[in-house]
């Protein structure tokens, strides 16, 4: 079997042959004598099928697998030949041809290796920056933020009447028609007036009444209500107002941070106050980062490096740029791409700049979060995914889940790896 092997460039090798029809036939002949001595047939011996019979039986099967075993020795040669090591081919050669003839099969298959670069002078292309930090006054105004979120509701020691942001207890009881239903009915509720926690109209129609006023408050409940018996229908709630109850603000002092520092010993306003300041300046460099530093470092690198990458793996790229358009697209307009080939290719030639700069900038991170020894674990994926879930309120397992099947979790994590290295090229870790 001849094979010729021609050098794309640095990542990329053509191999050619042709695959005689003797080199398949005889594969063909030596498969059939093996499953022969394991077939069991009716009418033969265990390990007696003769060859022929095996072929009549599973012939175009035989002739499958015959062909790609000899397809397997042509790309084993061609690699051979072109000095590649088999770890270092990524992804699944490309066929160029696959004729077959009277005489055999012509093939044309393109393999594409990892790229291999100097990964040096990356530390040359940081972009400059300012880093952020807080000021005294955003620090004074979260504190105080803060501190409202921790003041307690107590009994007003005046009476008045109620207002917009007051707690109050009350006594109600709902009717449709005349009927009180299921679940309208409670004692001593506390609502907090304009949480938005009853129907609407209900809690602006709280607003005003005094400390043992009885009311009628009439609401119409919304047509997507959960239950379908009361969904759009006008009800009268029978509201007794028992208690009014305010906010009294929380003061700044060591009491609030042990309660909000809890773990921390002998926690301080002071500490409080550096905490607050951190998260501050946290936010502000996670915001400029991912919105300046990073956009600006992953355009310099990729025009850094200059080096030729596997097409085989650009195209996958192309395709799941043309797939996320596709996913935006109206029905009209994907029948359009479906009925003109020309316009698809034009497409793809339009989404190829940043499918290349996307590809080349996942090698660039491969090679440097090597030489910088930056690696993130399994567990440190899972454990952001499932903070992530947490902080959506989704269920942690099931996303985790959702991901693993999907085959997402590599993508996860070579995120997380191109954060962590970017950090530490930027000193953000420090």
């Amino acid at each position: 079997m001849k094979v010729t092997v021609n050098k794309v460039d640095d990542a990329n090798i053509i191999v050619s042959g042709t695959i005689e029809n003797s080199a398949v036939e005889e594969n063909i002949n030596k498969m059939a004598i093996q499953a022969g001595k394991e077939m069991k047939v009716d009418g033969f011996r265990k390990g007696k099928v003769p060859a022929h019979v095996v072929k009549q039986m599973h012939g175009d099967k035989l002739a499958q697998d015959a062909e790609g075993e000899v397809l397997k020795e042509l790309i084993d040669t061609g690699m051979k030949e072109a000095g590649i090591n088999p770890a270092d081919m990524i992804g699944q050669p490309t066929f160029k041809k696959y004729d077959k003839t009277d005489s055999g099969i012509d093939v044309e298959v393109e393999i594409s290796t990892r790229p291999v670069f100097e990964a040096e002078g990356h530390m040359d292309v940081l972009p400059t920056f300012e880093r952020p930090t807080a000021s005294e006054k955003a620090i004074e105004e979260k504190l105080n933020e803060i501190a409202a979120q921790q003041s307690p509701y107590e009994k007003i020691k005046r009476k008045r009447m109620v207002r917009d942001g007051d707690m109050v207890v009350i006594d109600f009881e709902g009717f449709v028609d005349g009927v009180a239903f299921d679940g309208g009915k409670a004692e001593k509720f506390s609502l907090k007036i304009g949480s938005g926690q009853f129907i609407p109209g209900f809690e602006e129609q709280i607003i005003g009444m005094k400390y043992d006023e009885e009311k009628t408050v009439t609401v119409t409940f919304p047509k997507e209500y959960q239950s379908a018996d009361l969904a759009g229908k006008e009800a009268e709630f029978k509201v007794k107002l028992h208690e009014i109850q305010e906010q009294v603000p929380a003061e700044l002092n060591d009491e609030l941070a042990q309660k909000l520092l809890q773990g921390e010993e002998n926690a301080t306003l002071e500490m409080l106050t550096d905490r607050v300041k951190t998260q501050i300046e946290s936010t502000e460099i996670s915001k400029l980062y991912n919105e300046d530093l990073k956009p600006k470092l992953v355009e310099a690198l990729v025009e850094k490096f200059d080096f030729a990458l596997p097409n085989n793996i650009v195209e996958q790229e192309i395709d799941a740029k043309i797939n996320a358009k596709a996913r935006e697209m109206s029905e009209d307009e994907l029948n359009t791409f479906k009925e003109n080939p020309e316009k698809v290719e034009a497409l793809r030639e339009e989404v190829r700049a940043d499918a290349v700069a996307s590809v080349k900038a996942t090698f660039i991170v491969d090679a440097l979060a090597k030489k910088e020894e930056v690696s993130v674990d399994d567990q440190e994926v899972s454990q952001a995914i499932y903070y992530e879930a947490m902080m959506s309120g989704q269920d942690p397992q099931e996303v985790i889940k959702y991901y693993q099947e999907n085959n997402l979790l590599p993508a996860v994590k070579m995120g997380m790896i191109e954060d962590k290295l970017f950090g530490k090229m930027l000193g953000l870790d420090k």
